[in-house]
């Protein structure tokens, strides 16, 4: 993935724009793809780990709403340890009206999308959303069981259970309404000036709030050994900048649903409807001048136009009315020397509070604490929440189950405790074995394609070869886990407890300044089913979550797990070598080591794919946005490429025995194409095509799959088919 978060806080329910991290707005991610959903985002420092995916260029193979992998719709689909699955290709939703060479995903798909109706507390349906479901129930249990136990004060199962059973305590929750935020506006309402606000901004990070300014902690791209501080645009709550300009009726309609809802937690909050209207306008008039400061999500894609090294001395001269000083001081950050993502954000902040009226300011950061806090308050303020993230901008009908949300919570809050237990139960060791073979596997096949290619000079491949060499795998779970010891969590306090946890992240982060990076530390939690690229660490992470059917089944031919976890293995792999990940080196540096002649060459190739996927439409015309999704669009070829190759060095890619009516080489397509059944609705779709970095599920197959000879002569693929390309159409990169 690359730069999942975006997306990803947005299809989860949670606020993104002042999580505060949507500051690192370097478009995910997040991705992800699939059903996730986050239900409380306290502010930036709840989602420390998703804020340094997003700056490092992490790269997920799905995650972020458009991704993913197909629901199980086998009769057998179980996902417990115990059961044994024999049957890993549904053949029930394929829709064999429709020819193969034509469209390969509806002929795969069809049936299952035409009978599938999208359920009303979801945004999409099949693929990751299904198994993100079955992800969550594993996780319910552990949940349900470790919190009626008598746990001993401050162990892992004491706390995951004791979050849990405070979070669903909704009665008491409803009961206090926004008494646990009234300290937070109090401080607010105090302000007189922009000093004060800006003072009230810094002091609040320390209680794991912080407005204004887009605060993290992780390596430096060109050192990344070291780990520094950095400061992203940040300031606005919708998606992203073109949602405050875009003149088409979606997005004017979705505008009018945000002021809709800053106008609502006003008047929940005591204003009448003429005062509240009145400061939601207001607040947008704001936050559409701080957007003409951001950059957009196909700028955010370049690492290097994203890195600038300031002294603080310097950073001071781009905001001469802001105390740099005294800001850090009171966010305690003791740094010489910044990375700014976007100094042109913070050159508007510095002029739009002295220019804009105090008032506006204070009802804009109110809104932010608001929001922010909404997921942890009475039902009214849920509910406005989610009528705005969930409904209006995804087309959710109605809300999860609780549990649903509280398992998403525990997870991302204290992940690594509840990593532990899951790992436990649902991971067992010989299907770790089995996946370290893949990847090695895998390995060989890249370092032999590098080997083979004949556009890119022998200089060039030297460094290249290095890089792959240089590849960290880290799979399952963490080798050392993370310690929560100053999280303190108590059963019938759900809100402290979540400020708790905010407070630890943040903590988390100012230990990490300035000290050597620990590449041993994971950045999804072990549950998750997802993977990722970092670059700065040059590794690809695979939990624990996402090793399970259908991306991988330890019982499945390899044409299957080829075809699925085969294909994720080799996207990763490729992000490290895709438009972003290509500048970085074995070492995980910023740092050019490609010749001028093959770096043009491969921009020419790339070329090719952006026109490829910008003539793909959605929702009668709309189109995919080559550029912005060129990074995961290479993954996707290259790692199909790749995993196939893999896959006829085992002994069914090599012979030709039928399953189910399917050659070897049939099944491993058909493989993948099941992994991207998926439905999702209008409004998620719109959302994606505007922020997601990965292409819609059916261009995900039918892409790489067109580029592909292999796939051509498996279902005999001819000119007059509308899959074909001819030959110099075809993608060739990797």
């Amino acid at each position: 993935m690359i730069y999942l978060l975006t997306i990803w806080l947005i299809l989860t329910g949670s606020k993104l724009a002042d999580c505060n991290y949507s500051s690192a707005l370097k478009l995910s991610m997040y991705a992800a793809e699939g059903g996730h959903d986050i239900s409380f985002c306290f502010s930036r420092f709840m989602f420390t780990t998703f804020i340094f995916q997003k700056k490092s260029n992490m790269r997920s193979t799905n995650r972020v709403w458009l991704a993913a992998a197909t629901l199980l719709l086998v009769a057998c689909h179980n996902n417990s340890t115990n059961s044994k699955r024999t049957v890993f290709f549904d053949k029930s939703g394929m829709d064999t009206t429709v020819n193969p060479a034509d469209n390969f995903f509806m002929y795969v798909n069809g049936k299952w999308i035409k009978n599938t109706k999208i359920p009303p507390s979801e945004t999409g349906w099949g693929g990751m959303y299904t198994m993100t479901v079955d992800n969550k129930k594993q996780l319910h249990d552990i949940l349900e069981e470790v919190s009626k136990q008598n746990n001993d004060k401050g162990s892992k199962e004491q706390k995951v259970g004791d979050l849990y059973l405070s979070g669903m305590d909704t009665t008491a929750m409803d009961k206090l309404g926004y008494e646990p935020a009234k300290p937070l506006l109090s401080k607010i309402s105090t302000v007189k000036d922009y000093k004060d606000l800006v003072n009230i901004s810094a002091d609040s990070f320390n209680d794991g709030d912080g407005f204004l300014f887009g605060f993290y902690v992780s390596p430096d791209d060109r050192n990344s050994k070291m780990n520094v501080a950095h400061f992203d645009q940040t300031g606005l709550g919708m998606p992203d900048r073109d949602y405050y300009f875009n003149t088409d009726s979606a997005t004017i309609k979705i505008r009018a649903a945000y002021t809709t809802y800053i106008a609502k937690l006003f008047t929940l909050t005591g204003a009448d409807a003429a005062t509240a209207n009145k400061k939601a306008a207001d607040i947008l008039k704001l936050e559409t001048a701080i957007a003409q400061s951001h950059l957009a999500p196909v700028e955010l894609r370049d690492p290097v136009k994203n890195y600038h090294k300031l002294s603080v001395a310097d950073f001071q001269k781009q905001m001469p009315d802001i105390d740099v000083k005294d800001l850090f001081h009171r966010m305690n950050i003791k740094a010489d020397t910044i990375l700014v993502g976007q100094p042109n954000y913070y050159v508007a902040l510095d002029k739009l509070l002295k220019s804009q009226p105090i008032d506006v300011w204070k009802d804009k950061v109110t809104f932010m604490a608001l929001d922010g806090a909404a997921a942890a308050l009475g039902k009214d303020f849920r509910d406005a929440h989610f009528a705005f993230y969930n409904k209006a901008l995804q087309g959710q009908k109605v809300a999860q189950p609780r549990w649903r949300e509280m398992v998403s919570t525990i997870d991302n809050g204290l992940g690594e405790l509840l990593g532990q237990i899951y790992v436990a139960k649902y991971f067992p060791p010989d299907a770790k074995t089995r996946m370290a073979a893949m990847v090695a596997n895998l390995k060989a096949v890249y370092k032999s394609r590098i080997e083979k290619l004949d556009w890119m000079s022998a200089a060039t491949k030297t460094k290249a070869l290095e890089k792959l060499a240089a590849f960290t795998v880290k799979i399952g779970y963490p080798d050392k886990w993370k310690k929560y010891d100053d999280v303190g969590i108590s059963k019938d306090a759900y809100y402290q407890n979540m400020k708790s946890i905010a407070k630890h992240n943040y903590n988390e982060q100012l230990k990490k300044l300035g000290k050597p990076v620990d590449k041993s530390e994971w950045f999804m939690t072990p549950s998750t089913v997802d993977a990722y690229n970092n670059p700065t660490n040059n590794e690809i992470v695979f939990p624990a979550g996402i090793l399970q059917f259908p991306f991988f089944d330890k019982d499945a031919d390899d044409a299957i797990n080829y075809g699925a976890i085969g294909v994720v293995i080799g996207h990763e792999m490729t992000h490290g070598f895709d438009d972003q990940g290509r500048q970085y080196d074995k070492d995980g540096n910023l740092k050019d080591w490609w010749t001028a002649d093959d770096a043009a060459k491969f921009k020419q190739r790339v070329q090719v794919l952006i026109n490829q996927y910008d003539g793909y439409t959605v929702l009668n015309g709309i189109h995919v946005k080559g550029a912005l999704t060129q990074g995961e669009n290479l993954a996707d070829n290259g790692g199909m490429q790749i995993a196939y190759e893999a896959f006829k060095r085992t002994e069914q890619g090599k012979g030709d025995a039928k399953i189910d009516g399917f050659t070897p080489d049939q099944r491993f397509f058909l493989s993948l194409a099941q992994l991207w059944r998926m439905k999702i609705s209008d409004e998620a779709t719109r959302l994606n095509i505007n922020t997601n970095p990965h292409s819609p599920a059916m261009y995900r197959t039918n892409g790489p799959m067109s580029n592909m000879p292999s796939f051509y002569k498996a279902f005999n693929v001819k000119p007059e088919n509308k899959m074909y390309r001819a030959d110099t159409a075809r993608v060739k990169v990797w």
